[in-house]
Parts: C-alpha cells; sequence; structure tokens
C-alpha cells in the first residue's frame, strides 16, 4: 500500500475509534478557541499516549510536531496533528534564507506538504534561519523566492506552511524572523492563502510585546499560535506578564479558526496536568 494510502486508511480508523472516545467524559469547553499542545508542556518519562489521553480529556483538539508515525495514536484520541514536526522545513538556524538550501528544503517540503494532504495535517513549519552577517532585506528575497516556487502545491493541497517567529534576544541569537514587520513583508509579497506566520505569543512578546494589537493589525498573514509564559517560557498564569484570557479574547473575538498550541514548560515542581488544565481553562474564552 501506497504510504500515502496508508495514512488516510489510517486516519479514518483512528477518527472512528476518536468518536467513541469523545463520547466518554471529556471535559467541556467554550470551544472559540481551538486549543493543541506540544508535547513539553507534559510531564517528562510520560509515554506519547498517556499524553494524548490526557490531552483529550482536558478538551484539547490538536497535538504539534508530532511525526508521521504516531498521527494514526494522535487520531485515535480526537487529536488533530495541528503541525508538521521540525526537518522538512530546515532547522532554526538553517533554513529558507539561504540559497544553497533551497533545492534540499524544496524537495522535503513538497513531500511533507504531500504527506500532510493525505492525512489531512493542516500545517508544516519552517524558519528563516540565522542572519550569519546576511542583510535582512536579502534574507527577506531568498524566503520569498523560495517560497514563491512551493505555494502553489501548498494552495493545491490545501496545506498551510508557518514560518515562526522567533526571539533572537533571549533564545535564538541571531535569528532573522525576530519581528513582526520582517516576517508581514515577507507574506505580503509571496501573498498566498497557504504561506503564513506561526505567531508565537512568548516569543514575540520578548521582542516587540504589543501582542494584541500587533495581532488585529496581522491576522490575515497568521494561521497557527504558540503560547509561553515569559519570563521564563513557564505556566501561562499571573506569574509572568501577559495577559492571555484578554489575547485569548482578542483571537476569538477575530473569528480565528487555527490553533493556538500550548508551547510552554510547567514550572519547577508544578504538577504538568494540574498546569495544562488551568492554562486551557484560561484561555477557553
Amino acid at each position: 500500500m501506497l504510504r500515502r494510502n496508508f495514512l488516510a486508511s489510517a486516519a479514518l480508523s483512528a477518527a472512528a475509534a476518536s468518536t467513541a472516545f469523545a463520547q466518554n467524559g471529556a471535559v467541556k469547553r467554550k470551544g472559540r478557541i481551538k486549543q493543541g499542545v506540544t508535547q513539553g508542556v507534559f510531564a517528562r518519562g510520560a509515554s506519547l499516549e498517556d499524553d494524548c489521553r490526557e490531552a483529550a480529556r482536558l478538551g484539547i483538539q490538536g497535538f504539534d510536531l508530532i511525526g508521521p508515525s504516531d498521527w494514526p495514536l494522535l487520531r485515535k484520541y480526537g487529536l488533530t496533528p495541528s503541525m508538521y514536526p521540525l526537518g522538512p522545513g530546515g532547522t532554526i538556524a538553517d533554513a529558507l534564507n539561504r540559497t544553497e538550501n533551497h533545492d534540499r528544503l524544496e524537495k522535503s517540503l513538497r513531500a511533507a506538504i504531500d504527506e500532510s494532504a493525505a492525512a489531512k495535517v493542516p500545517n508544516v513549519i519552517t524558519f528563516s534561519g540565522n542572519r550569519r552577517g546576511m542583510d535582512d532585506h536579502v534574507g527577506a528575497d531568498n524566503c520569498i523566492t523560495f517560497l514563491n516556487k512551493i505555494k502553489a502545491q501548498a494552495e493545491d493541497k490545501g496545506v498551510t506552511i508557518c514560518m515562526e517567529l522567533l526571539n533572537s534576544k533571549v533564545n535564538h541569537k541571531d535569528y532573522m524572523f525576530d519581528h513582526m514587520a520582517w516576517g508581514v513583508d515577507v507574506m505580503k509579497r509571496v501573498n498566498s492563502p497557504r504561506i503564513k506566520i506561526l505567531y508565537d505569543i512568548y516569543h514575540a512578546q520578548i521582542m516587540h510585546g504589543d501582542i494584541v494589537r500587533t495581532i488585529r493589525d496581522n491576522i490575515q498573514w497568521i494561521a497557527h499560535f504558540h503560547t509561553g509564559g515569559n519570563p521564563g517560557r513557564h505556566d501561562i498564569d499571573d506569574s509572568q506578564e501577559l495577559n492571555y484570557h484578554f489575547v485569548m479574547q482578542a483571537i476569538a473575538d477575530l473569528n480565528f479558526t487555527g490553533f493556538v498550541s500550548h508551547e510552554y514548560s510547567p514550572a519547577p515542581g508544578h504538577d504538568a496536568i494540574q498546569t495544562l488544565d488551568k492554562a486551557i481553562t484560561l484561555c477557553d474564552v
């Protein structure tokens, strides 16, 4: 059986299983924000199946950055594989802004688009890459050249390529897409409904703040969100500086239909499941 046919068949079987699971008492949420998770929000050492079971029980709908071999497991618990993992779109430090990467990344991203479309995975992640002395305008031009090559396939397949905004101040020194204006310029010039931004709220808060205004002004260029508490990238509660309930209210009021996925790590000594429950409740506006 072709891999794409196997994935589609597995997705259908898992969807049937997930219907039965959904009837067994998951926490009911308002659902205006379609919430997802990354594996880092769970306790270290827990199995992926345990993580999926708890996520589904708490009302989570998506699971980011999990590879194709585990997509049937996510579907078993009614979870959408909401973001293809790192790899096909390059690494954080070495990606689309360097033309010497383009041939290799075009092959891997095209394969990831096809695989995602077959399994109804909505998004594939990519990055600008680090500057390493490159002018930001040159880097933007190089990213645009690459994205223009693959946008037609992404549009035809209904899969969105998401370039992530990251901070270069604390976590990812020298990363090029560290300000929203740079990414919006790239998106406007590519001008595709399937080439958009992964707006990581934690990273954006470190670089320029003004989160809600930035989201409202640029929502048409954003396909996906990540959360995390600042400082420290821990719990999104009153121990950090962002009012996440207000941010989520603003996103919901914009009729955003993509995923908002939690990408923090629980603070030392905090129970992972209790922390996640609090985060979901806070964001369930």
